[in-house]
């Protein structure tokens, strides 16, 4: 029998060799977390609750724009699982196997070794990951945003882009270099490309001899809008600071082909750029597909009370789970942070209920609205029903950022005071190169950073 950071691994390991009951959590995002936070408060010592994820952090995904633009260091939008969840032992790991009638988990860790891990009950928060659409040339050219190394690389790559066209004498090359396509004008995209545009607007001023050639950005999107499925008031504020700053807009648009040179757009129009950002959204991390359990559009099916049917151990929330929506008949809660909170904190309660033979509960939420951050001074927002838009979005957002962390609030908060009073840095850091955040082996996270005000960005 193997030890993995302490805890035996084996159906019979450990603590439940003294008659506890173990509860696993797979993944550390809004759901994982949340939900072994639930257990932690509610178990204490009555049951060992054992937390797998491939961090050692939480990430607030939502803030991620922010860390690409310079505004954030990555560490404001980490928070440590073992300093924020008592009573859990976490466990460093990407689990990659589940036998459903053994009641085990197989995880390998960070260093490559392979353990085995028991449970008596499971949740289910393995999340999403990027999705992939069959267009030649994406894997290799375009890179995603669902993680700190991706948020990192992006802001160096842009400051290095920025820098090399203005080292050049081509023109074409020069226009290239600055020229950024983002795919997926949905709640990422958006975000990326309005804050991206103000942070390569400030690094060509200081480049003068980039002359008649700003830093182009452009927005595609097959749907007919930005921010598609959302209220069109953040939908039509978000277009509108796009459009005013510069942004190239592009609705009914994708690209057909990416290459190193650039792109070839749906419409035959080839455009030169070395920067390809990939948010045309997220599916179920792929784990739940290899359980061979029912599931609809590709995540794991459960009742309204978040457990698998046939399956009264375990339960699933977040991105990897189909949870039936009782405020919409027939339809399943949306991917966002908002329901992975909720589901998350339930999956806690209710696996802590079977424990003790208690009744079980059934998940009901409405959505309490969403918010935009459009960088600047500006953002949409309309919680509660109420629409907002500059200022008092702005205000909104962000202090609805402060009260969902988890930590760091105090730092965060200086952060944004000092990007309002000085110049952002912009010197290439030199940590990651291309080839170490490739698009299909992106890091999963939990769920994707729509951010609605109970807020959800993948």
């Amino acid at each position: 029998m193997s030890r993995a950071n302490g805890i035996a691994t084996g159906v019979d390991g450990g603590e439940r060799d003294r008659g506890h009951p173990r509860v696993v959590v797979v993944g550390g995002g809004f759901a994982g977390f949340h939900a072994a936070k639930s257990l932690g408060r509610r178990l204490g010592g009555a049951a060992e609750v054992v937390l797998v994820a491939p961090t050692d952090y939480f990430l607030y995904l939502p803030l991620l724009p922010e860390v690409a633009a310079g505004i954030l260091e990555p560490r404001r939008i980490t928070v440590s699982l073992a300093a924020t969840l008592p009573g859990v032992r976490l466990v460093l790991g990407n689990v990659d196997r589940i036998d459903v009638e053994g009641r085990e988990v197989s995880l390998v860790n960070p260093e490559g070794e392979r353990y085995d891990l028991g449970y008596d009950r499971l949740v289910l928060a393995a999340g999403s990951v990027n999705k992939l659409l069959p267009v030649p040339g994406v894997p290799e050219h375009a890179h995603g945003f669902r993680g700190v190394p991706e948020a990192i690389y992006l802001r160096d790559h842009l400051v290095r882009q920025v820098e090399l066209a203005a080292g050049t004498d081509d023109p074409a090359e020069c226009r290239a270099r600055c020229t950024v396509v983002v795919v997926g004008a949905g709640y990422t995209g958006t975000e990326v490309a309005a804050h991206g545009k103000l942070f390569t607007d400030a690094l060509a001023r200081v480049h003068p001899s980039l002359g008649p050639h700003p830093v182009r950005w452009m927005l595609l999107d097959l749907a007919p809008r930005v921010l598609p499925g959302l209220d069109e008031h953040l939908a039509s504020t978000a277009d509108s600071v796009l459009r005013e700053r510069g942004v190239d807009v592009q609705m009914g648009v994708s690209i057909d082909e990416a290459t190193r040179e650039g792109v070839r757009l749906t419409t035959g129009e080839e455009v030169g750029t070395r920067t390809i950002v990939w948010c045309v959204g997220v599916r179920p991390d792929p784990l739940i597909e290899s359980l061979g359990l029912p599931t609809q559009q590709g995540r794991l099916t459960v009742g309204e009370n978040l457990t698998v049917p046939g399956h009264p151990e375990i339960v699933a929330c977040g991105d990897a789970a189909a949870v039936p929506d009782r405020t919409r008949p027939g339809k399943l809660t949306a991917m966002t942070a908002q329901h992975a909170v909720r589901q998350g904190t339930l999956a806690g309660r209710n696996v802590a209920a079977s424990l003790r033979g208690k009744r079980l509960r059934r998940y009901r939420h409405h959505d309490l609205g969403f918010v935009v951050d459009l960088g600047g001074s500006d953002a949409a927002a309309n919680p509660l029903g109420l629409r907002l838009s500059g200022l008092p979005a702005k205000v909104v957002t962000r202090g609805y950022h402060l009260l969902s962390m988890p930590g760091n609030r105090l730092r965060i908060a200086v952060d944004w005071a000092l990007d309002a009073v000085q110049s952002r840095q912009s010197v290439q850091l030199g940590l990651l190169r291309s080839s170490e955040v490739p698009l299909d082996t992106a890091t999963p996270e939990l769920t994707r950073h729509a951010v609605p005000v109970a807020r959800e960005h993948s």
